[in-house]
């Protein structure tokens, strides 16, 4: 008939983190759009931001690390395709 999918027995780091992008960025936008649907404009996170106060700067930080980590797996993934392209085989003794 048709093929059958296999369960997947293991989830590897990588699967948890591009799940964890994937919500993350998703919430964030539900989140502005909900609130465009509410006050018809985009909301300014730096204010919302302000408003926490000195909490402000951890969720900075925070933010910061996540988009380090993101363009990090990104480049890590590009640099894993182009590198075996460019390295020679090793010559047989």
């Amino acid at each position: 008939m048709g093929k059958t999918l296999k369960p997947q027995e293991e989830w590897t780091r990588g699967t948890f983190f591009w799940l964890a992008v994937v919500i993350w960025f998703s919430s964030s936008l539900l989140s502005q759009a909900a609130y465009v649907a509410f006050y018809g404009v985009p909301y300014d996170a730096i204010t919302l931001l302000k408003e926490f106060g000195p909490l402000y700067y951890a969720v900075l930080i925070v933010e910061l690390m996540i988009w380090v980590g993101i363009g990090s797996a990104v480049f890590l993934r590009f640099a894993k395709k182009l590198v075996p392209k460019f390295q020679s085989p090793l010559p047989s003794a």
